[in-house]
């Protein structure tokens, strides 16, 4: 009886299930001996002895278990590791992609600032020598008017600004006034030059 229930068990339930064999061995031979007026009320096996060769096929076995489960932890960590490692580098190229596109888009207004800057500077430069200009020309108006001035002197004055007017870099053409023969002839009888 012992080594029929010992042989429906797998090597590895023959040592951990001692428990279990002790309770079928019971019911066996409760059976057995129930006829005879004989009841089993407890059966302990204090240890099971297999012979070595059975035995040594009896580790084998268990070291092959363990060397699968060993094997199949490894490559589950393994998996693990590669799937975490990829996650990761994805993250990061996802990460580095936004903050990339970040990036660009603050130099983007950052420049985009810069030029409406530049460009209302321009603008109220523009503005201010428009106005100092026309202060300018305002306050020369005045002067004129003010001083009371004869055409003579003001034919006077255009000539004396006429090398400065060509002097300048920009000037690519001469305005001459068309009555410069009258103006010429206003400053040369101003100075009792004429005629």
């Amino acid at each position: 009886t012992l080594r029929n229930l010992i042989g429906s068990l797998d090597l590895e339930q023959t040592q951990t299930s001692r428990e279990s064999i002790n309770k079928q061995l019971r019911g066996v031979l409760d059976e057995a001996t129930g006829p005879w007026g004989i009841r089993v009320t407890r059966v302990e096996l204090k240890s099971i002895e297999p012979p070595p060769r059975v035995l040594a096929a009896m580790e084998q076995q268990i070291t092959a278990e363990r060397t699968k489960r060993a094997t199949i932890l490894t490559a589950e960590a393994e998996r693990e590791a590669q799937i975490k490692k990829a996650e990761g580098a994805k993250q990061a190229a996802v990460l580095a992609a936004s903050a990339q596109q970040e990036a660009q888009v603050l130099q983007a207004k950052g420049q985009k600032e810069a030029l409406i800057l530049q460009a209302e500077g321009a603008r109220q430069a523009q503005i201010l020598r428009a106005q100092g200009e026309a202060e300018a020309i305002q306050t020369v108006f005045s002067a004129i008017n003010a001083g009371k001035a004869t055409p003579e002197l003001l034919s006077y004055k255009y000539l004396e600004m006429l090398p400065k007017i060509a002097d300048g870099q920009a000037s690519k053409l001469w305005m001459v006034p068309s009555d410069l023969t009258g103006a010429l002839e206003s400053i040369s009888k101003g100075f009792g030059l004429g005629k």
